[in-house]
């Protein structure tokens, strides 16, 4: 029996995805960021397809040892670091990378004396416009020498920064921090990042060793006003549901909650079994489309927590039971965000518990 409402997962769009960026870095090593769950695709079943990567990103500690848990064995970059010795700790037994880019990780640091030597690979993050984490000016050098002097890290040491508007590509301040960064860094030994997915498509004069994919892995554009499909990328995620209702509204009827929308003409209304509870955006406007038996109809009325309503009035042949997809193949999750004012990052990552997971491997 086909769910109410679920995800259909194409890995084999994964692994094209990441051979897409191969092709834009053909001489860089590919660090695959798979935060957030994967951006919501599920974190351990990414990383098991993206075999090929050449290392992962995650945010925090628990994912990294969750990664090493299920048997990844590809270098793993936690980066968000760490902020206790317990964390610290776990670094070190998982084999697990850190970004270092506060002065109370350096103290944490100084003051293990138990592990032996060269036990922790780091990456020294420099802020260079970004103003969330890392070190300016002076202060960088001191910390970068400091790094070079404890006997914990392992030697060299790397170095990273992250792009504040690089999906921009009219904004001088991606320059700015390249130019920034490249000056602080020259002359020292290390593996160097900085390229976003962004990065990659769209400033690729400035690919250092490490590039760190996130967005485009999963199939879509860092860019307003673009697809994936514009650079030849293949949506892993389409959110799919089905018609559980059809009927006639008359004219000047109102649908929904508040009756927000009223029918402009007598109406053959579609209710999809989707709602804010699976993670449909409830800000989602009047006349998004869904896609019905892969035609498109408008959404009409709010989107409320199990439903929502579509115009059916260029389909009459249209039943209950019949397939509806929300965003995925055919309907960009781009162009859905942008009717809910929201960017594809939060409707990727906004998948309940409640939706099914189908998976598609390919070969």
């Amino acid at each position: 029996m086909t769910p109410a409402a679920y995800v259909h997962l194409d890995l084999q769009a994964v692994r094209h995805n990441l051979a897409q960026v191969k092709r834009y870095t053909p001489d860089n090593k590919i660090m695959a960021v798979i935060k957030a769950n994967a951006y919501g695709h599920g974190m351990l079943r990414i990383a098991a397809a993206l075999e090929a990567a050449d290392g992962f990103a995650v945010a925090r500690v628990d994912e990294g040892v969750r990664l090493r848990a299920a048997g990844i064995r590809q270098p793993i970059t936690v980066l968000q670091g760490f902020v206790c010795a317990e964390e610290l700790q776990l670094l070190i037994q998982n084999q697990l990378d850190t970004v270092i880019h506060t002065a109370q990780q350096i103290a944490i640091l100084q003051q293990q004396n138990q592990q032996p030597a060269g036990s922790l690979s780091v990456w020294l993050k420099m802020d260079t416009g970004m103003n969330r984490l890392g070190f300016k000016g002076n202060d960088f050098k001191a910390v970068y020498q400091q790094l070079l002097n404890c006997p914990l890290v392992k030697q060299p040491v790397n170095l990273i920064t992250h792009f504040a508007n690089a999906d921009d590509l009219l904004d001088d301040k991606t320059r700015r921090q390249i130019e920034l960064f490249n000056t602080a860094i020259e002359g020292f030994p290390g593996q160097r990042s900085i390229a976003n997915s962004a990065g990659v498509i769209g400033w690729p004069n400035v690919i250092s060793d490490w590039v760190r994919p996130g967005l485009m892995l999963y199939g879509c554009s860092p860019f307003a006003g673009k697809t994936g499909s514009d650079f030849g990328l293949q949506p892993v995620m389409s959110l799919r549901s089905r018609l559980i209702a059809v009927k006639d509204v008359a004219a000047g009827e109102s649908v929904g909650y508040s009756g927000l929308w009223k029918c402009p003409q007598p109406t053959r209304l579609g209710v999809i079994s989707i709602g804010y509870g699976d993670g449909y955006h409830r800000h989602t406007r009047s006349g998004a489309p869904v896609l019905v038996n892969n035609r498109r109809a408008p959404l009409v009325g709010r989107v409320s927590m199990d439903m929502i309503t579509v115009d059916l009035n260029s389909q009459p042949e249209a039943r209950p039971g019949d397939s509806v997809t929300l965003w995925g193949d055919q309907l960009p999750v781009e162009e859905i965000a942008r009717h809910a004012d929201t960017i594809p990052y939060t409707l990727l990552c906004g998948i309940t518990q409640r939706v099914q997971i189908v998976e598609q491997s390919g070969n």
